[in-house]
């Protein structure tokens, strides 16, 4: 067995074009971040988003099976790391749109993958998806049985249609530009009231704009303050039955699947965060001297905080790399590897900042200094896209109690 961590000739073209396009058209969208309201500041960005779909990046997010030029997970974490560290909040919102596309990818027919997936995949416009999981009072025990809630919106069959009732929170772009809705919304609904939760719930796809949703208001986010998480209600919000995704009663299946396969990329945008902070933090020690003789990179405390961060950087990547290999190969170890690398790319993020922070010292305090927004941004990701502590250790737990876990399986060492 070989272990390689050498990017093929294409995935070095990838990061170059992607770094380049990030630097040249992505740093313009930190200005969005300066208006007054969340939906102020996500309308700014559109014309960005645009580039970015004209350009063909949403198109390399799909896998080239469904038509677009993705072929497989590395290739988006590699794509990811270069433009989240530039813009994390447009980068969200295209990120955002494919977590609303992998009910389709996943759960689709061919029928249903070839007539939804078709505006994402032209490069002109500005195509939003969104899936819509979380609800206000907390997901986190979304397959809870009575007396709990579980999922609480409700689809019912009224003819050839589902009927949609109840409200979300949380999700990514899901109102679109106008209040009316994402292009696609790849909707968690309860279907059948009497059956257990695992033949309960489906994801049913919603294709906007539709007069039934209902726009309550666009959170205040603490970080990525240019990309849209909305509340927002579905009152009788009609699909055609055939939008169903997959078969009545898996969205809970369907869900995991979906959550799994960006958890591995939850810990790229750890370490694009990262990647960033340390880029200003090296350079601030190696030009700063703060009064002294020498620049304080020459001091101890300093360089030491300096390589302990670098180092944590590159063990989140290859942790990361290494979950996203494991889900392109179907690897028995991928689900392991994707929780670990969210949970440890996530708050080893928050940690390394937080640590470089120090290192700059006051100056860090300063909005044109660029730490405490990527601290503000590093904050969501423990707790977003399954949290670390309700839900994504949970799943590890679960793993280890397995009958048949094999702690070696993880490193290519079972027995």
């Amino acid at each position: 067995m070989a272990i390689d961590f050498t990017l093929t000739a294409q995935q070095r073209e990838l990061q170059l074009a992607a770094r380049k396009f990030a630097r040249e058209v992505l740093t313009s969208a930190g200005a969005a971040e300066l208006l007054a309201t969340p939906e102020e500041r996500f309308l700014a960005t559109r014309p960005i988003y645009e580039a970015m779909v004209g350009a063909g990046y949403l198109r390399k997010c799909i896998p080239a099976p469904a038509g677009g030029e993705n072929t497989g997970l590395v290739d988006m974490a590699i794509l990811a790391e270069e433009f989240y560290s530039i813009n994390p909040s447009v980068t969200l919102t295209m990120l955002g749109t494919v977590l609303g596309l992998l009910p389709i990818l996943f759960g689709g027919s061919p029928e249903q993958c070839g007539r939804l997936l078709a505006p994402f995949l032209m490069k002109h416009g500005t195509p939003l998806a969104a899936f819509c999981f979380s609800e206000p009072g907390g997901s986190a025990n979304a397959d809870s049985p009575p007396p709990g809630d579980g999922v609480r919106t409700t689809a019912r069959l009224a003819g050839d249609d589902w009927v949609i009732n109840g409200r979300k929170k949380w999700t990514s772009s899901a109102t679109g530009w106008n209040r009316r809705g994402a292009d696609i919304l790849s909707v968690v609904c309860r279907t059948d009231p009497n059956a257990t939760p695992d033949r309960a719930i489906s994801i049913i796809a919603v294709e906007g704009p539709s007069s039934g949703i209902v726009f309550e208001r666009a959170i205040n986010s603490i970080g990525h303050r240019a990309h849209l998480v909305p509340q927002f209600s579905l009152q009788n919000v009609v699909a055609p039955r055939s939008n169903l995704l997959g078969h009545e009663g898996g969205g809970l299946a369907l869900t995991a699947t979906a959550f799994t396969a960006t958890a591995a990329l939850v810990g790229i945008l750890g370490v694009a965060l990262m990647r960033a902070a340390f880029e200003f933090a090296l350079h601030f020690a190696r030009t700063e001297k703060r009064g002294g003789v020498h620049p304080i990179i020459q001091h101890q405390a300093v360089g030491y905080a300096l390589a302990d961060a670098k180092t944590a950087i590159e063990a989140a990547r290859y942790l990361s790399w290494r979950a996203c290999h494991a889900l392109d190969t179907q690897s028995p170890a991928a689900e392991e590897l994707a929780v670990q690398a969210k949970i440890y790319g996530s708050e080893t993020a928050v940690r390394v900042i937080t640590d470089l922070l120090r290192v700059v010292g006051i100056e860090s305090y300063d909005h044109d200094a660029p730490l405490g927004r990527l601290l503000q941004d590093a904050l969501a990701l423990p707790i977003f896209d399954g949290g670390n502590m309700g839900i994504r250790r949970r799943q590890l737990h679960a793993i280890f109690m397995r009958p048949d876990y094999d702690h070696l399986a993880a490193s290519g060492a079972a027995a």
